[in-house]
Formats: C-alpha cells, structure tokens, sequence
C-alpha cells in the first residue's frame, strides 16, 4: 500500500492506493489545461426569415413477415460489419459492431437462422429502433 499526498484546487487530500498484481502498468491520461475564455458582446440579434417546413423523416424500413429484424439498441455508427448475406448464424454470434457514446458494441444475433438482408454498412449512422440485419 503506497500513500500518497495530493493537491487539487488547493486542498490537500491523503490517498493509498494499492497495486494489484497482474494487472501490468496503467498509463496516467493526460492533464487537461481550461483554456481562458474571453468575454465578447454579442451583436443585437436579426430577425431570422420563417423557417421552411421540413420534409418527414424516412422511416425505418419493416422486416418482411417470416424474417426478424436485429434492431439498433441506440443511435450510432456501424463500425464493423462482420457476417455477410447468406452466412448462418447461431443466437448470441456477433454479427456487427455498433460504436456510441465512444463505446463499441457487439450486436448479437437474437435467434439462430440465415443472414436474409444486411441493411448497413461500415461508417454509416444509424438511428435506436432501425433494422440493422434481417434473419430468417
């Protein structure tokens, strides 16, 4: 067990901290510095003309009766597609990876069946509650 003295906003405060063997060396993140805003007026704001009516969102295409559409958990990007059309798949086998919020995600199969439609690919962003991959 290591003690240690520490200063943050000009207080000081005692931690231990206790290595854990087999863990291997960490690296500490780098300290991020604020940098200093300056204050500038605003200028008096212009009337803005009427927004134009803006065109419904396209909804997510239905899976087609038979098949089961793997949904999208939360709004992302698709990072790695990794089965292909016609690949057979067991229920839990990661199909794709979804990156959010700076996580990546494995995407499972919900069932055991055949790849009958992939509906994405690697870069695209995607939306909560879009059909992803369709299994049959």
């Amino acid at each position: 067990m290591k003690r240690f003295k520490v200063r943050v906003d000009n207080q000081m405060f005692y931690v231990e901290v206790e290595e854990i063997p087999g863990e291997g060396a960490m690296a500490a993140a780098p300290a991020v510095a604020a940098a200093p805003v300056a204050r500038v007026a605003a200028p008096a704001p212009k009337a803005a003309p009427a927004p134009k009516a803006a065109a419904a969102p396209k909804a997510p295409k239905a899976a087609p009766a038979g098949g089961g559409g793997m949904n999208a958990p939360m709004p992302g990007t698709i990072l790695d597609v990794r089965k292909n059309v016609g690949d057979v798949v067991k229920a839990g086998e990661t199909v794709l990876i979804l990156e959010a919020m700076k996580m990546e995600n494995e995407i499972q199969a919900d069932r055991a069946g055949t790849i009958a439609e992939i509906r994405v690919k690697k870069g695209q962003a995607v939306n909560a509650g879009e059909v992803l991959v369709v299994i049959e």
